[in-house]
């Protein structure tokens, strides 16, 4: 990126942020993890117009309501993209046919934004299963630490845009080093997903916008301020929002590429990457999947709840994750005109996969199983099931249907067994005829 980040060391001696937030704030703030002191609540109809009337057809529901819920989550909740015109070059950085030992294609596609005399650049890795029927179906997600730090690929390029310190895996002043190439393989099994039949492609989130709270003075939202403009609206993005655009603008790329189906693009995401690919699912109607693991508050979990993380607590911890107006619903979650089924509501009729850890309360596992449990009624209004469960099922049990839960042993984190899942759930709906 060649904007430059040079004063970022001061200001992040105070703003430290880690990547496991959950389990650090978790213990420094105070959270119900008592489902006796959830409060009674009323979850909002996804059916009830804002008039007072209600969605009787599914015309109804295509033309009115989700166009309603949609401008709802922008102006309250994830912020709208601001109007104005950027330049978008594709620079392909590098290409081998011959990548991981012969398994895959390998890619890197770089693209260049520009507007305002500024510019910012966005890496895209791609790895595509060699010696299977093109086009392929591919998986979409965005990374924590940089494309180099998902696989020993020695011909990955490092990340130069700004990353948060780890000196446990060799990142310092702010800048990943060749120490943590290949640390996050575990998170992503590149070659069981080539093996399967499918692609892979991932970015690394902060090359979009750096995830601290810098009142967006770096990423990509400089470039759509207007004249006098030094952050966004109230009702305008915040990073959630911003790197879901970098998952659109990727999606971009994938319809010009003859090797990549771009009817099949499953969008994924952990943790706070999560919500982002439930934002962009819902906001970009091109991702033909949806996959959520442990996104918690502001992602797949009801937010009435109040268990775990809070509405509150997310936007005292991360303020710039969110747009400016959600912060009117601290410990105010009744007045939301929404809740987080309605989100998942947004997919349909596209399928939806939400996954949820045992350990990892501060996430709220049943508030998500509850998301997706009352989403169901909108996919029946398109003639399909939903989600075939009415209690959250056993651990480790997956609930299959095109919404689709599990919930698996351990604390927060993505992994094989997770991934497993998610690949025979494309295998059920993105290679059928």
């Amino acid at each position: 990126m060649k904007t430059s980040f040079n004063f970022i060391a001061v200001l992040l001696t105070i703003l430290l942020i880690a990547e496991c937030s959950h389990k650090a704030i978790g213990q420094n703030i105070k959270a119900n993890y008592d489902e006796s002191n959830v409060p009674a609540y009323s979850l909002p109809d996804p059916f009830m117009m804002s008039d007072g009337t209600r969605v009787k057809t599914l015309d109804d529901w295509v033309k009115k309501r989700r166009p309603e819920i949609l401008a709802f989550f922008k102006s309250e909740m994830y912020g709208k993209i601001p109007e104005g015109h950027i330049d978008v070059i594709y620079e392909t950085l590098g290409e081998s046919r011959v990548a991981l030992e012969g398994l895959a294609i390998r890619k890197e596609i770089r693209v260049h934004f520009s507007a305002n005399n500024r510019d910012l650049q966005m890496d895209i890795l791609i790895y595509l299963p060699k010696d299977v029927p093109q086009p392929v179906p591919v998986f979409i997600g965005m990374n924590f630490y940089g494309n180099h730090t998902i696989c020993e690929d020695p011909e990955i390029t490092r990340t130069h845009s700004w990353a948060r310190n780890n000196e446990a895996i060799g990142i310092k002043n702010y800048m990943a080093s060749e120490a943590p190439r290949g640390i996050r393989a575990g998170r992503w099994p590149v070659k069981e997903i080539l093996k399967r039949g499918y692609g892979l492609a991932t970015i690394y989130y902060g090359d979009v916008d750096p995830d601290f709270d810098d009142g967006f003075q770096n990423g990509i939202h400089t470039l759509f301020y207007k004249s006098g403009q030094t952050k966004p609206a109230p009702d305008e993005w915040g990073s959630i929002g911003a790197w879901a655009w970098g998952l659109s603008r990727a999606m971009d790329y994938f319809v010009t590429d003859p090797e990549i189906d771009q009817n099949k693009i499953a969008v994924i995401g952990h943790s706070r990457l999560g919500k982002t690919a439930l934002w962009a699912g819902a906001a970009d109607e091109r991702f033909a999947l949806v996959i959520s693991n442990d996104s918690g508050c502001g992602g797949a979990a009801l937010s009435r709840r109040r268990f775990g993380e809070t509405v509150a607590i997310i936007n005292t911890s991360f303020p710039h994750w969110f747009c400016g107006n959600f912060k009117k619903y601290n410990n105010n979650e009744d007045k939301l005109p929404f809740d987080q089924h309605m989100l998942i509501a947004l997919m349909a009729p596209r399928p939806v996969y939400i996954a949820s850890a045992q350990d990892d309360r501060w996430a709220d596992p049943k508030g998500e199983f509850l998301s997706a449990k009352n989403t169901s009624p909108v996919y029946k209004l398109f003639g399909l099931e939903g989600l075939p469960a009415d209690q959250i099922p056993p651990v480790n049990q997956p609930v299959a249907g095109t919404i689709s839960y599990h919930i698996r042993s351990g604390e927060h984190d993505i992994t094989l067994y997770d991934w497993e899942q998610y690949l025979n759930f494309a295998d059920t709906f993105l290679k059928k005829d």
